[in-house]
């Protein structure tokens, strides 16, 4: 592996392959290039969720096209970049594997270094291609179809703590299965988002969960969304049976309140505890329009910087990848080995797989 210095600002190639997309990405510093995206999602559709073993056949047609793709919209070959970086964990076993190996073959036949990246934390190193270099300390929320985390960064490359996260659904995976109750297409949270604007955030009082005084002590930054799954449930259940019709878009706004209520006040109450001044929001679900809104108000209340990639950024991508790759390089920070492995379960306070050697 080349032991060549480090540009000020590598060209770094990021692969991520962790769900249903497949997504390659070209960044050099802290500019985004070229940034390609294949998507699987209407081939689980149909499933109401996704198929693991689709994906990863997905990933192995779309990753050399994507690969192909990211270098035209940048303008660059292979043989000019610095280095390569590729989501190693968390995420599907057999899904990681395909970008782990094509990252692998990349760096080995190019002879550059490999950085195997955690995906959560790279959620929230993508933003220093939407706002410039992080602040720290931060908190960031991190809320998708699979995780609800809380953060606190102090530095990027080496110092990610978990202060908190989902004890049951996540955020993301529970706007699905509501999505569902209501007959409403899969992924269910830019439909429910769409109602629930046409909705009463407040018609029906749907719980907050570990919101409560003792939950509060034991579970001050946690988040649990089954119960509020299973209210909605039982609300609907109970109209229907009755011969009532549901008002979709008030269930809608009120489930989506609870949601959003729950995090943005966690999120707020943990900037204000550890001193932190900026508010980072990260993962798909921090496109929703209500989340965004809810959480701009509070931070804003409470004299916190808030912070968000646009839409496009937010959901799985290369660029995150590529992103935090090329801050761990600049930083100095040793590579990966060849033999990287993938961890589906890989802690969130290992923001990336060093050679120890």
């Amino acid at each position: 592996m080349t032991t060549s210095p480090t540009p000020t600002a590598p060209l770094v190639l990021g692969i991520e392959s962790s769900c249903d997309e497949t997504g390659v990405a070209i960044v050099r510093g802290q500019e985004l290039l070229g940034n390609a995206v294949a998507s699987s999602l209407e081939e689980h559709a149909r499933f109401g969720g996704v198929i693991p073993e689709i994906a990863s056949r997905a990933h192995l047609e779309a990753m050399v096209p994507m690969i192909d793709e990211a270098c035209d919209q940048a303008g660059v070959s292979l043989t000019d970049l610095d280095a390569i970086a590729v989501t190693s964990g968390p995420g599907l076993a057999g899904a990681l594997l395909v970008g782990v190996a094509s990252a692998k073959a990349l760096a080995f036949a190019l002879d550059k270094p490999l950085y195997g990246i955690n995906h959560l934390v790279a959620h929230v190193g993508v933003d220093v291609l939407e706002h410039g270099t992080l602040p720290t300390p931060m908190v960031a929320l991190l809320v998708s179809g699979g995780h609800t985390n809380l953060l606190l960064v102090r530095d990027i490359g080496n110092d990610v703590v978990s202060l908190g996260q989902t004890i049951d659904d996540a955020a993301g995976e529970a706007y699905d299965k509501v999505a569902r109750l209501l007959d409403l297409p899969y992924p269910g949270g830019p439909h429910i988002d769409r109602l629930a604007a046409e909705g009463d955030p407040t018609a029906i009082a749907f719980p907050r969960g570990l919101t409560s005084g003792r939950d509060m002590q034991r579970h001050r930054y946690d988040f649990s969304f089954s119960g509020l799954k299973t209210a909605v449930a039982r609300w609907v259940e109970t109209r229907r049976a009755a011969g009532q019709d549901v008002p979709v878009a008030d269930v809608a706004a009120s489930f989506q309140e609870a949601v959003v209520d729950v995090l943005t006040r966690k999120a707020v109450l943990a900037c204000a505890e550890h001193g932190a001044t900026h508010l980072l929001i990260g993962g798909g679900v921090a496109a929703n329009k209500r989340l965004r809104a809810l959480a701009e108000e509070r931070c804003a209340a409470a004299g916190i910087t808030m912070r968000v990639p646009r839409p496009g950024l937010c959901t799985d991508n290369g660029a995150m990848v590529a992103a935090l790759g090329a801050q761990l390089a600049m930083a100095g920070a040793a590579p990966s080995p060849l033999d990287l492995p993938t961890d589906s379960s890989m802690p969130i306070e290992l923001v990336h797989v060093a050679d120890v050697a």
